[in-house]
C-alpha cells in the first residue's frame, strides 16, 4: 500500500540513539547476505580443476577472483558458470557444459533480494529502446557498428549465440562482450550485474564510486556525472576519497562514512532510517528526461514489474488490475522524495534539505514554464500546420529542439 509519512525528520542523533541505530543497521546488513554454507550450498569441488587451469591460462582473471569475496568464500567457477546441455548458451568445455555469460538470474541463486529489486527497475529495462528516439539516432544516424560499441554497452543488447559446430553455445562476437545494464539474456532475465560489479572481483567499492555510474550517465543528453563532479558533494568526495570506507559491508551514510555521498549513496545505499536497495529509481521524485519535466509516482506490481505515473494522471490503487498484473504498492512522488530525504538527513539538518528541494523545484518549474511548454507548443503548431513533417530529426529545428 502507499507509504504514509508523519512526524518530523530526525536530524541530530544522541550518542545512545546512534549506537542503537548502528547495531540495527549492522544486523540488517548481515541479514541480506547470501544464506548457506561453503562446500554445501556452493563450492563444488569439481570447480577446483577450473581454478587450477585458469590460474595458468588467465592469471589476471584468477587473481581477481581469488581476491574477491567469492574466492575467499569458496565460490568456484562451476557455481556460476555450470550449464545444462539443453541451454541455448551451453558450451562443452573440458567435458563439462558451461556458459560464458553469467546472468542476473544466475546470481539470484544466492543474491535473491538484489535480483528482485533490480529486476523490475528502470535499469533492467534500459535495453528495451527499440522504438525510442535514442535508438533512431543510434541505428539510423550512427549505424549498427556505433550502436554495438556505444549505445548497447550502456543500455544493453540482446545476446546471440552460435547454434552449431564445436563452438555451439558461445556468444556471437557481434553481440558480445556486453555488460549493458539492461542486457537481454538467454534465460529471460534482464540486465548485467557486471555493469557495476566488474568481473571477476565483483567489488562493492567499485559499484559505490561515481565513476562507475559516470561510464553511462555522461554527455549532453544525460550529464549526471558532470553535474556531480562540479557539485560540493563531488568536490569533497575527490578530496576525501580515502575516508569513504568503500569496502564496508554495510556502508551506512553518517555511520560508516560522512565525508560526502556518491551516486550510490543517494540512489541505492543505506542510511540510519532507510534500507539499501538495488532499485535505482525508487527515490527519484522528478523525471527530467521528457521535453516537459514532471513529478512521477511509482506503481509496483505483483509480477515484479513497475511503472511510473506522471503527476496529474490517475494512479491505480493497491489491489487494482494493471498491465496484466495486480498493484501491490504505490509510492507517490512525495513518498519517493521522503525516501531520498531519509538519506540526506544522515548528514544534513532539515533547513538544508528543505531549502535544496525548494531551489530544485523552482528551477525545474521555471524551465518548464519559460522554455519547455512554450517551445513544445510551438513545435506542435509547426507540425499541425504542415511546416514540418511528423518524422523526427528530418528538419534542422528538430535537432535544435
Amino acid at each position: 500500500m502507499s507509504r504514509i509519512r508523519s512526524g518530523p525528520r530526525v536530524s541530530l542523533f544522541s550518542p545512545l540513539l546512534l549506537a542503537i541505530v548502528g547495531l540495527l543497521v549492522a544486523a540488517n546488513a548481515h541479514a541480506v547476505r547470501p544464506a548457506g554454507q561453503p562446500g554445501v550450498d556452493w563450492g563444488d569441488p569439481k570447480g577446483q580443476a577450473c581454478v587450477d587451469c585458469h590460474m595458468g591460462e588467465n592469471p589476471g582473471l584468477y587473481w581477481e577472483w581469488n581476491h574477491s569475496q567469492h574466492g575467499q568464500n569458496g565460490v568456484t567457477c562451476l557455481d556460476c558458470h555450470q550449464a545444462e546441455e539443453s541451454d541455448v548458451d551451453a558450451w562443452k568445455h573440458e567435458e563439462t557444459y558451461v556458459y560464458i555469460v553469467v546472468t542476473p538470474k544466475d546470481c539470484s541463486k544466492c543474491h535473491v533480494k538484489e535480483f528482485e529489486e533490480m529486476d523490475g527497475s528502470h535499469h533492467a529495462k534500459a535495453g528495451q529502446i527499440l522504438g525510442s528516439l535514442d535508438n533512431l539516432l543510434g541505428e539510423v544516424v550512427g549505424g549498427p557498428a556505433a550502436v554495438n560499441a556505444g549505445c548497447k554497452q550502456c543500455h544493453g543488447g540482446e545476446l546471440e549465440f552460435i547454434t552449431d559446430g564445436r563452438d555451439k553455445g558461445r556468444p556471437l562476437a557481434g553481440s558480445w562482450p556486453n555488460t549493458g545494464i539492461g542486457r537481454i539474456n538467454p534465460d529471460g532475465s534482464l540486465g548485467a550485474c557486471t555493469a557495476c560489479h566488474g568481473r571477476h572481483r565483483f567489488s562493492k567499492a567499485q559499484a559505490r564510486t561515481p565513476d562507475t555510474c559516470g561510464k553511462c550517465h555522461v554527455g549532453p543528453d544525460h550529464p549526471q556525472i558532470e553535474v556531480y563532479n562540479e557539485s560540493k558533494h563531488g568536490i569533497i568526495y575527490r578530496a576525501k576519497v580515502d575516508e569513504m570506507n568503500l569496502e564496508s559491508d554495510k556502508w551506512v551514510a553518517g555511520i560508516d562514512y560522512s565525508a560526502a555521498p556518491t551516486c550510490a549513496t543517494c540512489h541505492m545505499s543505506a542510511a540510519p532510517n532507510e534500507a539499501s536497495t538495488h532499485n535505482v529509481g525508487e527515490r527519484i521524485s522528478w523525471t527530467l528526461r521528457p521535453p516537459i519535466s514532471t513529478k512521477i509516482n511509482l506503481v509496483k506490481l505483483e509480477n515484479g514489474e513497475e511503472f511510473d505515473v506522471p503527476e496529474g494522471q490517475p494512479i491505480p490503487a493497491v489491489g487494482d488490475a494493471a498491465k496484466d498484473s495486480t498493484v501491490v504498492e504505490v509510492l507517490t512522488w512525495k513518498d519517493r522524495r521522503g525516501k531520498m530525504e531519509d538519506i540526506c538527513v544522515a548528514c544534513h539538518e532539515s533547513s538544508v534539505i528543505d531549502g535544496h528541494y525548494e531551489q530544485f523545484d523552482n528551477v525545474v518549474d521555471l524551465y518548464n514554464e519559460k522554455f519547455a511548454k512554450p517551445i513544445a507548443a510551438a513545435m506542435d503548431d509547426l507540425k499541425d500546420n504542415g511546416y514540418i513533417t511528423p518524422a523526427p530529426f528530418d528538419e534542422k529545428i528538430e535537432w535544435t529542439w
